[in-house]
């Protein structure tokens, strides 16, 4: 199983303020933003050379993002790892005893076949697996 470090996101309570940091004050570009809406997000993704950062802005209270920046305020949501194929990745993980938020993939930003790993089996982090789909490249 090839995995490659995708994009790390980061939930923001104040899209605005992120922007001038890291938009204004560190030169990072948006090159995609869009609405997220199975997951109650507006996703704006930098680009930052061989990878990205996610800016999750909630458009919905009930979002994970949401629950998420109730409970420990903004900043680092997750890490997004690219597999090739995500039902593949899936099995793998469940057969060495992986704890999974998802285990049937569902639609992520940009098209992408999305599933989660809970944080208690990647030592506190959330991590996103992520197959891209097909002829979209994310780190534009």
């Amino acid at each position: 199983m090839k995995v490659v470090l995708d994009h790390i996101g980061i939930a923001v309570s104040n899209l605005a303020e992120a922007l001038a940091f890291y938009r204004d004050a560190l030169g990072f570009e948006i090159t995609v933003s869009e609405e997220v809406e199975t997951q109650g997000v507006r996703a704006h993704f930098l680009a930052t050379g061989g990878t990205s950062l996610e800016l999750l802005e909630v458009t919905t209270d009930s979002s994970p993002v949401a629950q998420f920046i109730g409970h420990r305020g903004p900043g680092l949501h997750h890490i997004t790892l690219r597999v090739d194929d995500i039902n593949q990745a899936i099995t793998h993980l469940e057969t060495r005893g992986v704890q999974l938020i998802d285990k049937v993939p569902r639609l992520g930003a940009r098209g992408a076949l999305i599933a989660f790993v809970h944080p208690s089996s990647a030592h506190g982090v959330l991590v996103e697996l992520k197959e891209e789909k097909m002829g979209i490249n994310n780190l534009v």
